[in-house]
C-alpha cells in the first residue's frame, strides 16, 4: 500500500479524488495539521463473508464424514454459545 502525506486543507479541497484513490489505487493518506499527523485516510481492505459465501465455499469442499460432522457439532456448539445482542431501546 502506498502512504502519501497531505494537508488537512489539501485532503478537504480534494476530499473526492482522495477517497478515490484509496479505493481504486490502494493509497493511504496521513493528514497533517501544522506539519504533524493528525489522521489517516486509508482504504477499507476488509473482506466480508456472509453465509452464502461461506456455503458455496463449504458445497465446493470434499470433508470426509467424519469431518463434516465434527464441524456440524462445532457450528451447534458455536450457535449455542451467541449472546442476543442487549436491546438499546429499552
Amino acid at each position: 500500500m502506498k502512504k502519501t502525506s497531505i494537508t488537512v486543507t489539501e485532503a478537504s479541497r480534494n476530499f473526492a479524488d482522495c477517497v478515490n484513490r484509496a479505493h481504486y489505487q490502494n493509497v493511504a493518506f496521513v493528514l497533517l495539521k501544522n506539519g504533524e499527523p493528525f489522521a489517516r485516510l486509508l482504504p477499507d481492505n476488509e473482506k466480508v463473508c456472509i453465509g452464502r459465501d461461506l456455503a458455496e465455499a463449504l458445497a465446493k469442499t470434499n470433508f470426509p464424514a467424519n469431518e463434516a460432522t465434527a464441524w456440524h457439532r462445532d457450528l451447534k456448539a458455536a450457535r449455542k454459545a451467541l449472546k442476543a445482542p442487549a436491546d438499546k431501546w429499552r
